[in-house]
């Protein structure tokens, strides 16, 4: 059950550069529990709401709100709850994984322990290669230190941006897997931006799709999944009978193509079973109905609308 608790409230919230409107009024809601989505496209205006979140640069007008607390009135005790992977992580490659945590953990007023920084380095999945210089590490190894680095001080909250850029899918599984992780067992909400829509689809229970600084849909990952037409295949005996009965019937407008014994429709759910009634009542075999819908395929359809 999602918890009522707001850790991120942002309200008309604004920022321009020059005669670019970066971020449009912008409104989002990240409760305590939630693995929340921010998405959109290439200069939608995702990095300069982050860099507005952790207080790198200041928005020009509306309210942004962390556990409750005014970011401009309380940064301080708001940032030291929170932990940030903002692009690629920086590490002295020359010094092992555990020295270079222990190196940042002096940055906190907070006193981090050895034992601390093993505790870390076993949750990310490092431990056993606490004493290996980080120049020896894969990227994906890197970016797992990367997320160890957010957890010296216990925060509440972690943002990351694009944190599985440029890895292979063992690596993208590595982090993702961690993600979900540091939500359940760790107890971290997590604000993830990425481009990868089927890894924010995997792991993110609440999401929101951003265009030209603006928020164009937020809401539960399943439920506006729900809400959106699903790709459905059809496979039947007889392809050339079902094309003409569909090309001269009611499904003809649902109808997007077809290939061998295939038909591609764009139906809601509640229409599946009527077409497949349609189709076996005029004497047409179905062999298999398959729905499928990606975030991908409701992420483009969203912004091509809000285009």
């Amino acid at each position: 059950m999602q918890s009522e608790e707001k850790i991120i409230e942002v309200k008309s919230l604004t920022k321009s550069y020059k005669n670019l409107l970066a971020v449009d009024s912008l409104a989002l809601n990240v409760y305590r529990g939630d693995i929340f989505g921010f998405l959109g496209p290439n200069g939608a205006g995702k990095s300069t709401t982050i860099r507005m979140l952790l207080t790198l640069i200041k928005p020009e007008s509306g309210t942004i709100n962390l556990f409750g607390k005014s970011l401009k009135n309380e940064r301080k005790s708001i940032l030291s709850c929170i932990g940030a992977l903002v692009e690629k992580p920086d590490f002295y490659n020359y010094l092992s994984a555990y020295k270079n945590l222990e190196i940042l953990s002096r940055l906190y007023t907070k006193e981090i322990t050895k034992k601390r920084i093993l505790e870390i380095l076993e949750i990310v999945g490092l431990a056993a290669r606490k004493d290996s210089k980080v120049k020896t590490y894969s990227h994906g190894m890197k970016q797992r230190l990367g997320l160890a680095q957010t957890l010296l001080h216990d925060p509440d909250l972690i943002i990351l941006d694009e944190p599985s850029t440029g890895l292979d899918p063992q690596g993208m599984k590595e982090i993702r897997d961690l993600i979900m992780r540091l939500c359940k067992e760790e107890n971290k909400t997590i604000f993830l931006s990425s481009h990868i829509l089927s890894e924010v689809e995997h792991i993110a229970n609440r999401m929101i799709i951003i265009n030209k600084g603006k928020t164009i849909v937020e809401g539960s990952v399943k439920e506006l999944l729900k809400s959106s037409e699903l790709r459905v295949t059809i496979e039947v005996n007889e392809i050339d009978a079902a094309k003409n009965l569909i090309n001269n019937s009611g499904w003809s407008g649902k109808l997007d193509s077809f290939s061998n014994n295939q038909m591609y429709f764009k139906i809601s759910s509640e229409e599946i079973a009527e077409l497949n009634k349609f189709l076996v009542n005029n004497n047409i075999s179905v062999n298999a109905v398959i729905p499928t819908r990606s975030l991908e395929e409701y992420f483009l359809k969203i912004t091509e609308e809000a285009a």
